[in-house]
């Protein structure tokens, strides 16, 4: 019988796909539905675009390494599968994370306008060469990745009873030395140069909000909304990727209930970022409803 923290966990599985499934498989045609309209997309969709993917990819790599997990553990005994689901999981993680860092920098250095030359180098890559960008970002982030097949080690603990043979319980562990490396790249960097896009974006925002209020020409005061909005999904994905972090942290201190929760978080993440998407972007919220209010219509009138 299995115990209430992996009928929870289970649940959160099935939770999860039910949300990530459908909100980023919405995210992924919506963008495709622009491109097929108008044959380009701006930065901020085709970040959007590949968010949604990813987040598609690492929902369903998620899911299964739980569902083993709980249901079989013994099956991720088997160096080659457990290698394929964490090299996958960390690849999807930490290019998500990096394309956090591309998004907040599009959004810093088209809000700030900044004029140092760094700024202004940022912005036309960014803005010119962001397919390239995001192509190379992948394939740096591999690079970074597939090197955990050669560093697990394995320990094997020998299990035995009066009523049964030996039974061995194995279990995968990183380098230490990889592992700072990796999550150096893969983690703490992205959230430290995302942070500082949020610093930089939030203080702009807020000198030009105390200079609109100080003006004494009489100017109407410029709309904002999209700058909040900017910076609200800033600080909303920059949360997603703080507890995301936290969650693989707290897995390394074996309390049950502690892993289950871990575990919990990671599921929803996907789903939750694609909400996050769903506020910052109108164009894919009204493609989203045109299509549910035609299809609505459609059956109405069958």
């Amino acid at each position: 019988m299995m115990s209430p923290d992996s009928i929870s966990f289970l649940i959160c599985v099935v939770f999860g796909l039910s949300l990530a499934i459908p909100s980023n498989t919405c995210i992924v045609m919506g963008n495709l539905d622009i491109i097929r309209k108008k044959g380009k997309l701006s930065p901020t969709d085709v970040i959007f675009l590949a968010k949604g993917i990813v987040n598609l990819l690492l929902q369903c790599v998620l899911s299964l390494q739980g569902t083993l997990f709980v249901l079989s553990p013994e099956i991720l005994s088997i160096r080659q599968l457990y290698v394929f689901v964490k090299l996958s999981s960390n690849f999807l993680t930490y290019y998500n994370f990096w394309l956090t860092v591309w998004l907040s920098a599009h959004y810093c250095t088209t809000i700030t306008n900044l004029s140092y030359g760094f700024f202004i180098w940022i912005k036309r890559i960014v803005s010119n060469f962001l397919s390239h960008l995001l192509f190379l970002t992948a394939l740096g982030v591999f690079i970074v990745s597939v090197p955990i097949i050669w560093t697990l080690t394995e320990d094997s603990n020998l299990q035995s009873s009066e009523n049964s043979t030996g039974a061995s319980n194995i279990v995968f562990h990183e380098k230490f030395s990889y592992f700072v490396a990796e999550n150096t790249l893969g983690a703490i960097l992205p959230s430290c140069l995302s942070f500082l896009c949020l610093v930089l974006t939030s203080s702009f925002l807020l000198r030009h909000v105390w200079r609109v209020k100080n003006n004494d020409s009489g100017s109407t005061r410029p709309n904002l909304q999209a700058h909040v909005t900017a910076l609200r999904t800033i600080f909303f994905l920059l949360l997603i990727f703080t507890l995301f972090c936290i969650s693989r942290a707290v897995m390394f201190s074996h309390n049950p209930s502690l892993l289950t929760v871990s575990w919990d978080l990671q599921l929803l993440s996907p789903s939750v970022e694609a909400a996050v998407i769903f506020q910052a972007s109108n164009k894919l919220r009204r493609i989203i409803l045109r299509k549910f209010w035609t299809r609505n219509r459609r059956n109405a009138e069958t």
